[in-house]
């Protein structure tokens, strides 16, 4: 969908923002452009529109060069989102939204709904913001009308420079999310230049980490983490770069203990003779769907002075759960909100077993050893040091 064939930009003053640059992003692709400032990144992205033109090399979208296009049309077809949003201070958010339809020619009343459809698709009613001013609206508020506008026209490329870098880190997340959930629904190809390489993992089907107006290394974000290209990249993406990945790798079913398992209306007696057998100090409680309830330990059901009673009364309900496909991170955070220690992992509404801080450790251990032997996780075998 986008390609950069060697394309270089410097400036009169002989300041080289982009060097020799080739690069595809395939349709439906989110590629993070990653690096500090001033190293190239948001310049690479500017040549797409035409708000920065290469001084060499060509920049082709859909197979066709940019520069061969009429800048203002060619704008009108991509979506662009910037950190401070460039909303209409003059102009309600629904108008605001409707902009570009209206624009492109589209009757006032159709632009309109269309900006309406866009407002409830990112999360803002629009009979309760629409008519609003943007100084009326928080700063997450305004980013998500900022992405409602860029999708109006309904364009086949977003381009996004730092849209959620002027909000605070708990907005920030949420935003992420949002556009995270926004991206599997509309799978628009995407150019997402930020300087946060946590936010670049976390959104990312690729990374490019920019040098000095030249990529270092392009990546999926488990390979840029685990097996970095450079010096330049491992320095980059940090020492931590073991906790970062925690974050872009998911849990697995080989990933997951299999503990002795109770029903609701098990007995009493019977129960703690199965956990006798596995030498068990508690087991996984589930109901007549074999869905996950909580928790029993082998004291409580040893101790019951009526062994025909059920498990029902002993039960402990288990808050620690996650999805299967949930991140390690996700795991790891669980984990530590609950003070426990293992988490229940669930597949749809089915129990599918438990995971442990030491099989997460191995899961994490596997993911390295996948991403560097192109293995499938449960082919990787690991060598453990015991004291």
């Amino acid at each position: 969908m986008i390609r950069f064939e060697r394309v270089t930009k410097r400036y009169p003053d002989g300041t080289t923002a982009v060097d020799d640059l080739s690069l595809d992003v395939a349709e439906g692709e989110l590629v993070t452009l990653v690096g500090p400032s001033g190293c190239g990144k948001t310049t690479t992205m500017k040549m797409v529109n035409r708000l920065v033109e290469p001084t060499s090399g060509r920049v082709l979208l859909d197979g066709e060069d940019v520069a061969a296009s009429d800048p203002v049309r060619l704008r009108r077809r991509i979506g662009y989102v910037i950190q401070q949003v460039g909303l209409f201070p003059h102009r309600t958010v629904l108008d605001n939204t409707a902009t570009v339809p209206t624009l492109l020619g589209a009757s006032k009343a159709a632009a309109r709904r269309r900006a309406a459809e866009l407002l409830d698709l990112v999360g803002l009613d629009p009979a309760v913001h629409g008519g609003r001013y943007p100084d009326q609206l928080s700063g997450g508020q305004r980013q998500r009308v900022g992405v409602a506008r860029a999708l109006a026209a309904d364009p086949p490329v977003l381009l996004m420079d730092e849209p959620f870098g002027a909000v605070d880190p708990v907005v920030r997340e949420h935003l992420q999310n949002e556009f995270l959930r926004l991206q599997s629904e509309v799978r628009k190809t995407v150019l997402f230049v930020t300087h946060d390489i946590e936010e670049a993992v976390r959104l990312g089907d690729r990374i490019a980490v920019y040098g000095a107006g030249r990529v270092e290394q392009l990546d999926s974000p488990a390979r840029i983490l685990g097996a970095p290209a450079t010096p330049y990249v491992a320095e980059f993406v940090g020492a931590d770069r073991g906790l970062k990945r925690l974050s872009v790798t998911p849990i697995e079913p080989a990933d997951l203990e299999q503990p002795p398992v109770v029903h609701l209306d098990d007995r009493l007696d019977r129960a703690a003779a199965r956990l006798r057998a596995d030498d068990a100090r508690w087991a996984v409680v589930l109901d007549d769907r074999d869905a996950l309830h909580g928790w029993v330990s082998a004291e409580a059901l040893t101790d019951a002075a009526d062994g025909a009673a059920t498990v029902r009364a002993h039960a402990r309900r288990m808050d620690a759960w996650l999805p299967l496909g949930a991140s390690l991170k996700q795991a790891f955070a669980t984990m530590l909100q609950y003070d426990a220690g293992w988490v229940a992992v669930l597949d749809g509404e089915r129990f599918a077993g438990v995971l442990t801080p030491s099989r997460l450790h191995e899961a994490l251990r596997r993911s390295v050893a996948t991403e560097d032997g192109d293995r499938p996780r449960d082919a990787v075998t690991l060598d453990s040091v015991h004291p």
